[in-house]
């Protein structure tokens, strides 16, 4: 019970770390829907963009089932780097609040509204702007590659089958909530400024995860 209650805490504390920011170019896609590009073209394009991402986590996965999970694990001091550059970068950048808040408004403030018109998800599938959408998906992955490849690799193929679909719940959580975040674009700037100052350390947090859950934390204390 326990081991399934951490795997569950990591698998939202993961989910939410890597797929919070896809809320910005989400909001952005929705506010542009019209005639020709409608909501479903966003929906498809994210989740065959993530699926990408989770396609190549889950062959290193495979690949690293050879490797002995101490070594592994030392991948999850990468979560550790990312978390503690983004303090260095927030710090670096607390005199520029007020104008990254005006940069957010004006991103969100040209909702232009829709109307109605029903499209196939055939059509959408033959339709390059969907995977315009999922170009954008996986060009900003870097980070979902950097924190999925050591958790994946460090994780059993049980514990897998808990976190991956965590990970696509959040991701769809994030759709709906971007497409009602087009008509509320004052809430999608709080989240987006103030979730910065969150996430570096649910980063941190998610790589002394890894690092002790692999062993390689206890096969240091022995060298040590």
């Amino acid at each position: 019970m326990a081991s399934l209650l951490g795997t569950l805490q990591t698998g939202v504390a993961v989910a939410i770390a890597t797929t919070f920011d896809d809320n910005i170019y989400l909001t952005g896609f929705f506010s542009e829907v019209n005639r020709r590009f409608r909501p479903l073209h966003v929906v498809v394009g994210e989740l065959v963009g993530f699926s990408v991402l989770m396609a190549i986590s889950l062959l290193c996965f495979a690949l690293a089932t050879q490797v002995p999970g101490e070594v592994t694990g030392w991948l999850g001091a990468v979560p550790i780097l990312m978390g503690v550059r983004n303090l260095v970068s927030l710090w670096q950048a607390r005199d520029s609040s007020d104008s990254e808040e005006r940069d957010y408004r004006q991103r969100f403030a040209a909702y232009h509204g829709f109307r109605s018109r029903r499209v196939g998800l055939l059509e959408v599938l033959r339709d390059r702007k969907t995977y315009s959408v999922s170009a954008v998906t996986i060009s900003n992955g870097g980070n979902n590659l950097a924190i999925y490849i050591p958790l994946f690799t460090s994780s059993t193929l049980g514990q897998l089958a808990l976190i991956v679909p965590i990970c696509y719940l959040a991701v769809l959580t994030w759709l709906f909530l971007s497409y009602r975040l087009t008509r509320l674009p004052g809430i999608a700037v709080v989240l987006s400024r103030y979730a910065n100052h969150v996430f570096p350390f649910v980063l941190m947090w998610l790589g002394f995860r890894i690092l002790n859950d692999s062993g390689a934390l206890a096969l240091l204390g022995k060298a040590a």
